[in-house]
């Protein structure tokens, strides 16, 4: 359980996140998963990173109970800067990020995954943001680098998903495989990505980050602002409650 950091060929570093049984990161588990990418990126002997998860699917966000269990804010705080730690060493890492999903990609994960260089997901994988639903805002940044702006603010009201299929009608997932074969289809894409010279993709990397039309970190404390405000309202501990008594009724 936690996060682990694999080569299975050269070039290529695997960083795989497995918290049972639905891999929703503690406040921890998100500093450690910024920290194994972050690493990765600096070592000048990999050129790709595969971003991957055990489990039943990709991420669920972060862990709700762990929130609930604080008395303060403490919990609130670090789930909030461990996302952003999380979800900016994906985009800042200094060479390609391959995000290969399977399964739900819920909260935190559309932040991780939105902020991938590339995604290749299995049939089975669905995208959203069931935020409103749980007491919390935030990732609309990053849901917005998936799908239109129109369909992401539908998405992000009804608390709704999109298949991966679906993603890659809109171009933004590369591939869709079936599971047994998601783990492949993204060291292939790799692969590819990390035979070009290490030195010019880092400078690539660099360049396309620069010419991005959105600032993502700013843009998300920015969201994670309306978060804390939900919090000191007393709303979103209203609509965490009602959230898990229907998981108790159910």
């Amino acid at each position: 359980m936690g996060v682990s950091t694999a080569s299975p060929e050269k070039g290529i570093a695997v960083v795989t996140v497995d918290f049972p049984p639905v891999n929703a990161l503690p406040v921890q588990g998100w500093y450690d998963l910024a920290a194994a990418v972050t690493a990765s990126g600096r070592d000048h002997g990999v050129r790709c990173v595969v971003l991957a998860a055990g489990g039943r699917g990709f991420n669920a966000g972060v862990d709700i109970k762990e929130i609930q269990r604080d008395r303060g804010h403490d919990a609130l705080i670090g789930a909030n800067r461990g996302c952003d730690a999380a979800f900016s060493a994906v985009y800042d890492c200094e060479v390609p990020v391959v995000a290969a999903v399977h399964g739900h990609c819920l909260g935190g994960g559309i932040g991780l995954a939105g902020n991938a260089d590339a995604i290749v997901a299995s049939d089975d994988a669905v995208f959203g943001l069931p935020e409103l639903d749980r007491g919390a805002l935030g990732a609309a940044t990053h849901l917005s680098r998936l799908v239109p702006q129109h369909l992401m603010r539908a998405l992000y009201y009804t608390s709704r998903t999109a298949t991966a299929g679906e993603l890659h009608r809109h171009g933004s997932v590369w591939r869709v495989v079936p599971r047994g074969e998601l783990l492949g289809a993204a060291l292939e894409l790799a692969r590819e990505i990390a035979a070009k010279d290490g030195s010019l993709l880092r400078l690539a990397k660099a360049a396309i980050n620069g010419i991005d039309p959105v600032d993502v970190r700013r843009s998300y404390r920015f969201e994670q602002g309306f978060t804390f405000e939900a919090n000191l309202s007393e709303v979103a501990d209203r609509v965490r409650n009602a959230f898990g008594s229907e998981g108790k009724a159910s």
